[in-house]
């Protein structure tokens, strides 16, 4: 059995929280190769299974960086739903078996990194193809590089919009490591790099949204592609909501079921274009468009709503 869910905004939200502010969620039952939810009904979702987590650890020099580059960012609007990023906190922080009352401990806390953001360790990326048989690539910064894995999914969509987005699962991973010495100076690469995996999951046609850098109030962004995935993603929830899904139904396929996210063009100004594809496979029913229009197949429900702080 798996989970998703998708937070309120006073949490963080997701990649939509302007739209979806409240926090919802969903159950997965796992049969098989394949996911169904009693709370998202008519879809069946191959296994893509992946951790959304894998890197190592910072060096001080770098985690003097990312604390001083994320501090300038929150400093633009302090008081901003969501936040823009989020400083290093000391409270419930964990190191191991040192003691919370310790002076080190509460040096360390106040400088220790946030975990969440992806950065040039690797860290939580959600790389939905780093998948069985992938290879990755990581820079090491420290001795020993204090490789760390976890968060592990069953399936999800490109981006992971909903923040708990994927099919959250209690697994295990097995792993192979080996090591390029010197590897960062030689391929003159600052970030982590991947090769995904030969297995994947097999479908044969896909719908495809396109959003472009219009926002939507219709004010025009030049190039900016996070406005045009946005744009894609509520077409294709505005879509989807045709056949009788809830609008949070719709939200939660996006963030759980294998679709792909490309920037298909970003140099005709002003307008990067960037489209999201729905693998039509994973449905029971049809949702290709026809001249009679769209039938209402699924009998849309709320999902469970999830509390705050959960």
């Amino acid at each position: 059995m798996g989970f998703q869910r998708y937070l309120c905004k006073e949490n963080g939200g997701g990649f939509l929280t302007d739209h979806f502010p409240h926090a919802h969620k969903s159950i997965w039952d796992i049969k098989g190769v394949y996911a169904t939810s009693r709370h998202v009904p008519g879809i069946r979702i191959p296994a893509l299974t992946h951790p959304g987590i894998l890197g190592t650890a910072p060096d001080h020099k770098l985690l003097e960086k990312w604390n001083e580059r994320e501090r300038k960012l929150i400093e633009k609007n302090p008081e901003r739903v969501p936040p823009y990023a989020l400083p290093p906190e000391p409270n419930n922080a964990i190191f191991g078996n040192m003691s919370p009352s310790s002076g080190e401990y509460q040096r360390i806390a106040k400088e220790a990194a946030r975990t969440i953001p992806p950065r040039e360790n690797g860290g939580k990326r959600d790389i939905k193809n780093l998948t069985l048989g992938a290879r990755t690539y990581i820079p090491v910064f420290v001795e020993g590089a204090k490789l760390t894995i976890g968060d592990l999914h069953f399936s999800q969509g490109d981006g992971e919009i909903t923040f708990c987005g994927a099919i959250e699962i209690a697994d295990f991973t097995h792993l192979g490591v080996d090591l390029i010495k010197d590897g960062m100076n030689k391929y003159n690469i600052e970030h982590t790099m991947i090769v995904p995996s030969t297995i994947d999951a097999r479908f044969t046609i896909y719908l495809v949204f396109e959003g472009y850098s219009v926002d939507e109030d219709g004010n025009q962004h030049y190039l900016d592609a996070s406005v045009a995935y946005r744009r894609a993603c509520l077409e294709a929830i505005n879509y989807l909501s045709q056949f009788g899904y809830t609008p949070e139904q719709a939200y939660s396929i996006l963030g759980t079921a294998p679709i792909e996210a490309k920037i298909s063009s970003i140099v005709d100004l002003p307008n990067a274009c960037c489209t999201l594809w729905i693998p039509t496979d994973i449905f029971d029913f049809d949702i290709m468009p026809t001249k009679e229009g769209p039938v209402k197949v699924v009998k849309g429900g709320d999902l469970p709503t999830a509390k705050v702080g959960e």
